[in-house]
């Protein structure tokens, strides 16, 4: 079984960090992506969807002094339901993905080294190497990630 998602979108806002009693670093942030079509009329319609994403410890705090808003950036994840109270008592759920790994695409606009026009995948001749940043450290290859296909 796998519960995997990956998203390429913008990010809505500046992630909100919070540091817990036990020392934890927990980031929240919402990613929109979009999906174009053409209507009836023949006319493009786009409709946006907006992902929370909540990143822990050392990719909270990655996150914190790197992210923000507006920027393209790649997550990879797992989706995680959630059911609380809040302060009415009232139940909630809550549907969020738990990142494991982000990369920034494209910085957003008027900011150094910013990426002319909208966020699509950068052009290596443009753009300098992108930054990648995960919750599990680097060990060279030959894991159980590196599929054949």
């Amino acid at each position: 079984m796998i519960n995997r998602v990956v998203l390429i979108g913008n990010l809505g806002q500046d992630p909100e960090i919070r540091h817990l009693e036990n020392g934890a670093s927990v980031a929240r942030f919402s990613v929109a992506t979009n999906e174009n079509y053409r209507d009836r009329d023949g006319n493009w319609q786009t409709i946006t969807d907006w992902h929370d994403v909540v990143a822990w410890r050392n990719l909270a705090e990655r996150a914190e002094k790197n992210l923000k808003k507006g920027m393209t950036i790649y997550v990879e994840g797992k989706l995680k339901h959630r059911k609380w109270q809040d302060k009415e008592g009232n139940n909630r759920k809550t549907t969020e993905v738990v990142a494991d790994y982000f990369r920034i695409l494209s910085k957003r606009e008027g900011t150094e080294g910013s990426q002319q026009g909208q966020g699509n995948w950068p052009s290596t001749a443009q753009e300098p190497a992108q930054t990648t940043y995960s919750s599990t450290p680097d060990t060279g290859g030959g894991g159980a990630d590196d599929l054949p296909f």
